[in-house]
Formats: C-alpha cells, structure tokens, sequence
C-alpha cells in the first residue's frame, strides 16, 4: 500500500474484515514496526521515531479503551494525565469535552453505565484531550445505531473543521461517502484511491 494524506482532510480507510485496515493504522500510529517497506506521521519516521508521533496524535480504538469503573470526568482526567495536559488547560478541554460530546449531566456517572453511543463520544474526547494534530479512529462505529453514527460524524466534522487531519477506517459504505477521500484496501493490498464520486 502506498497513499498520503494531507492536513486538515478526513481520509476513509475502507476493506472489509481482515483486510489490514487495523495494521496499517496500527503501525501509523507508532504501535507496530512494519516488516519492511517506510511511513512517516507529521513529519516522524514511524519505524525510528514513534514516540513523536504518539505525541502528535490521538487514537480511537474500536474498542473505545475506557475505564468502566471510573466516572466520565474521571476517565478524561486520566488521558488528560497520560497525555500530559497541565492542569490549568485541562479545566478547560474538560469543559470542552463535556459540552462537545454533550455529557455535561452524566459528568459524575460511572462509564460502564453509559449507553453505547454515549461511550463512543466520551472515547473521541479523551482521544483528544491534548489536542492533537492528527486524529486516528479505528472502526469508531462499529456496533453503535444508525443515529449515533450520524450524530458521531457530526462530531467528526466537528473536528476536522478545527484543522485536525481525521484517519478513519470504516466497512460501512454509508460512511465512507462522508470523507473527502477514500482509499479502499483488500487483502493488504490498496486497490483504490480517490473520492467519493470519482469512485462511485
């Protein structure tokens, strides 16, 4: 596979299952060292250079990566801490967050109380607390009701219209129409690359 992204886009990474959709993104994100071949995210080498991007990104696992047993609030403290956002500035992302992601009255409920939708958009917020350059979401809707995923993008756009480069990986065709480019991958290999009505 070989592509690029420019900043500020909303790229579609579109396969279905087991395609290598969760790899490449994977290794962007400095999490595994490819076999061979080279990659670069904002500028850093992702083979010598990951700690960088780390630095540079946030990453949204399909799995949404969340503390159940802590509340919302607590949960974006705590990638607020990871993350290394001091605390004057994490008042405010916090307040950011709460309001963006429209959770302001459930700030004191436990996570593993939430509804699926409600997950989703706390895991997008803690994904970008420290306000990264580039965001990397991994299937971010998988398994959520057609009106949380519409409202999700919503969110995306959100984003995205703050500067941020959003990398999506998605099988639901629906979604992918909602970026500006699409790159569709099959058994590891890219096999298409352009937006969507150039596709269509």
């Amino acid at each position: 596979i070989s592509f690029s992204v420019g900043r500020g886009e909303v790229f579609g990474f579109l396969g279905p299952n087991g395609a290598g959709k969760s790899t490449t993104i994977r290794i962007l994100c400095g999490l595994l060292t490819p076999t061979s071949g080279r990659g670069w995210v904002a500028g850093f080498d992702v083979t010598r250079e990951s700690e960088q991007i780390k630095q540079r990104i946030g990453y949204m696992s399909q799995k949404f990566s969340l503390y159940e047993d802590l509340t919302v609030v607590e949960n974006i403290e705590f990638y607020g801490g990871v993350y290394g956002v001091d605390r004057r500035r994490m008042a405010e992302r916090k307040q950011w967050i709460l309001e963006m992601a429209n959770l302001t009255e459930r700030a004191t409920s436990l996570t593993g109380e939430l509804a699926v939708g409600w997950k989703q958009r706390l895991a997008l917020g803690c994904a970008i607390v420290h306000e990264p350059e580039i965001l990397f979401l991994d299937e971010p809707t998988a398994g959520v009701d057609p009106v949380s995923r519409r409202n999700f993008w919503d969110l995306i756009y959100s984003v995205a219209g703050r500067g941020v480069t959003v990398f999506v990986t998605t099988h639901y065709m629906d979604e992918a129409e909602h970026c500006d480019r699409i790159g569709l991958i099959y058994a590891g290999k890219l096999i298409a690359l352009a937006g969507p009505r150039e596709l269509k």
